[in-house]
């Protein structure tokens, strides 16, 4: 008599070594109260792949009890027995309670080893060295130095060899760009520049003067104000606004051209991206920034001049009559000359860091990140060598 609900796969006999793999199956006898699941056959990992099709499709029927019956399971191993399991599984999740009919003590003793080990537990990812974790950081940071160091080496090359070219055969100059970038850089940063100039000439006349009126030295604010903004602080701010200005804007505009595939383009045209994208920009810096500078100081000194004359009653005459007795004309050629290195750093950094992205927005914005804080960087470790340099030669 046949028994509904059987679920055959064609028969087969595979040999593994010495091993007879019989025919795999699942008889469903829906009868009664009890769904009886009976196994046959060889359930091993060699026929998992089969299994694993006949357990998906079991479905229960009316019954809330179900039997799986193991006694006519030829071979059995941790593979089959998880099969097992998931059918379990699968009864279990529409509330229907299962109970197992074992042929020996073997497979008794492999399904009940299968569930127990299905249970849920916590895996605490493995600890890593603190040490470990540090020198793997500090290696990966000097590669990276290393290789980005003989990056710019190589790029500070060709813009050299591009430059000398161009200064030996003016026609090479792109007129148009470079007058465009000095309009961006320096007439569009006048404003912002003058503003915090003139603010902070007058903070240091206001602060200064705290100071002196306890020695009845005013006067002397003139000499403060007008040495510290010609020195130091004029050319300092202004290269730090210009840097996140300026320097952030060239790294991303030509690292969006990057992205774009605009630079392999002009590659494959034949046309140097030095010449068009970096040269028009560094020589518009570097004629741009010194003007800028000078600029800077004039605002500075006005506001430092006001603040005296509403503060401490120093009218403008006598400001400028404590300044005429000063030397501040190396003070602002120390200035000037500062500029010119600041524009080269901040213009180099911004185009390097352009032509360095790899083409993902993540990249962009990683290297206009890393152009203004190297620009600013490099701009104060420059300013405090010539600050050094120029004291030791009596400047």
């Amino acid at each position: 008599m046949e028994i509904p609900g059987i679920i055959r796969m064609g028969a087969f006999v595979s040999g593994v070594g010495q091993k007879t793999i019989e025919e795999p199956g699942l008889e469903i006898d829906g009868h009664g109260d009890v769904l009886r699941l009976i196994a046959r056959g060889s359930w091993l990992i060699e026929t998992a792949s089969r299994l694993e099709d006949i357990v998906a499709r079991v479905q229960p029927m009316a019954q809330n009890r179900a039997e799986i019956d193991l006694c006519q399971v030829t071979a059995l191993d941790t593979v089959g027995a998880w099969l097992v399991h998931r059918l379990e599984l699968q009864l279990d999740a529409v509330q229907v309670k299962t109970v197992f009919r074992f042929g020996n003590d073997k497979q008794k003793r492999i399904v009940e080893h299968v569930c127990k080990s299905d249970a849920y537990c916590d895996i605490e990812p493995p600890r890593e060295s603190a040490l470990l974790k540090l020198v793997e950081d500090v290696g990966i940071a000097t590669v990276t130095i290393i290789v980005n160091f003989g990056a710019l080496l190589s790029f500070l090359g060709n813009v050299f060899g591009r430059l000398f070219r161009s200064i030996l055969d003016p026609r090479r100059i792109r007129l148009t760009p470079l007058v465009y970038q000095m309009e961006v850089v320096g007439l569009r940063s006048m404003p912002i520049v003058g503003l915090i100039s003139f603010l902070i000439g007058a903070v240091i006349v206001n602060q200064g003067a705290v100071q002196l009126r306890q020695f009845g030295a005013e006067i002397l604010v003139a000499d403060l104000v007008s040495i510290g903004v010609l020195r130091e602080l004029g050319v300092l701010l202004t290269s730090v606004i210009v840097a996140g200005r300026s320097g952030s804007a060239f790294a991303a505009q030509i690292g969006s051209m990057v992205m774009r595939e605009e630079v392999d383009a002009m590659k494959a045209l034949g046309i140097n991206p030095i010449d068009v994208l970096v040269l028009p920009r560094i020589v518009a810096l570097a004629l741009v920034l010194p003007l800028l500078t000078f600029f800077s100081d004039v605002m500075g000194l006005i506001g430092g001049a006001l603040m005296a004359w509403f503060t401490l009653d120093i009218t403008p005459s006598q400001f400028l009559n404590r300044m005429s007795d000063l030397s501040l004309l190396n003070q602002l050629y120390i200035g000037l000359i500062k500029s010119f290195f600041f524009a080269g750093v901040i213009s180099v950094s911004g185009c390097f860091q352009g032509l360095s992205v790899h083409g993902t927005a993540e990249s962009l914005g990683r290297n206009t990140t890393a152009a203004v804080v190297e620009s600013i960087f490099l701009v104060i470790v420059l300013d405090a060598f010539f600050a050094v340099f120029f004291t030791s030669v009596g400047w």
